[in-house]
């Protein structure tokens, strides 16, 4: 067993047991993933699922006039695709790096032979209800939030509180990710521009002294 994979898996995944997080170590692919590049497409056959080791990996759907809904941005240590696991054979979603990205696919035949496993079942069911708390938590962020708001969340979420960021993701990914469409982002940013927020150069974001308060 590669031991780089189970201390990867051992960081991320510490609320399985050690036992359960080997068995992962045991079936695991690591695979590197492009910028921009796709990793599924929605209603494509679904043959793993996976864990993001770094970059950022978005979650989207196409509604039927061709429009793209973010579902979610993924970071690293969670899991993504499980839905081919239990409810359907084909992704939901479609999934695309937005930068450089590392993912370990977990085939979903050796999965499903793993959940026969009573202990094994057992920890994964829990990590899933995490991530069905964050999906809850994704339905309050965009109807109780204004955009403004939902702008800095998510610049606290992913990078933390800060007065300088350098961004490697493009406006109009990061209007995906806050759920609105690229037009009416840059209308956010320039009127935040013209209040003095925000100067935002190229990749380098800088915030108005105290707007953290």
């Amino acid at each position: 067993m590669d031991t780089t994979r189970l201390l990867i898996l051992s960081q991320f995944f510490d609320e399985l047991s050690p036992r359960s997080v080997k068995k992962l170590a045991e079936i695991c692919v690591p695979r590197e993933v492009g910028k921009k590049e796709p990793l599924f497409h929605e209603g494509q056959s679904g043959h793993a699922m996976f864990l993001l080791v770094s970059g950022v990996i978005q979650l989207y759907k196409t509604s039927s006039e061709g429009k793209e809904i973010v579902v979610k941005s993924v970071k690293p240590g969670e899991v993504f695709g499980e839905v081919i696991l239990f409810e359907q054979n084909e992704y939901p979603v479609s999934a695309r790096a937005l930068v450089n990205s590392m993912v370990l696919l977990l085939p979903k035949q050796q999965m499903l032979c793993l959940l026969t496993e009573e202990g094994f079942r057992n920890d994964f069911i829990r990590m899933l209800m995490k991530k069905q708390r964050y999906l809850t938590e994704r339905i309050l962020y965009l109807t109780a939030y204004d955009l403004e708001e939902r702008f800095f969340r998510y610049l606290a979420d992913q990078y933390g509180k800060k007065y300088e960021y350098f961004l490697n993701l493009s406006k109009r990914d990061m209007a995906s990710n806050i759920g609105t469409i690229p037009e009416t982002f840059s209308r956010l940013l320039a009127r935040l521009e013209r209040e003095g927020k925000i100067v935002w150069n190229d990749k380098v974001l800088k915030l108005k002294r105290g707007l953290w308060g």
